[in-house]
């Protein structure tokens, strides 16, 4: 099993950038698909990004794809987004999600095994 800290968050201004990372706990965390979701208010939560588990396939939503910037540091248990230019839209509850089973980095919620509790970005116009 695997606990999950996300951090990172804040307020910002539209074009501005912002670092999240995601602390895992647990011996496994280099074993697992890692991924980053948001999800907005009167959203559902959708998928932003994601790495598999050594770190040299990613995947990214079409929002997301050259402005953000997936990343792990197994050894230090960390994930890591880096976000870019950011817009209005992009304002959202930010959540990272393990994958134990994966062979594949999926965009879909239910392959998730577990979840942080999130952390808010809120990108000012």
């Amino acid at each position: 099993q695997v606990q999950l800290v996300e951090s990172g968050g804040g307020l910002v201004q539209a074009g501005d950038s912002l670092r999240l990372s995601c602390a895992a706990s647990g011996r496994t965390f280099s074993s697992y698909t890692m991924a980053w979701f948001r999800q907005a208010p009167g959203r559902e939560r959708e998928f932003v990004a994601g790495i598999d588990w050594e770190g040299g396939r990613t995947r990214y939503a079409d929002s997301a794809q050259g402005r953000f910037t997936v990343s792990r540091d197994n050894p230090k248990n960390t994930l890591y987004l880096k976000m870019n230019s950011l817009k209005p839209e992009d304002t959202a509850v930010y959540y990272c999600a393990a994958d134990a089973h994966a062979f594949f980095i999926s965009m879909a919620t239910m392959r998730y095994d577990y979840w942080g509790q999130g952390t808010q970005v809120t990108v000012s116009s």
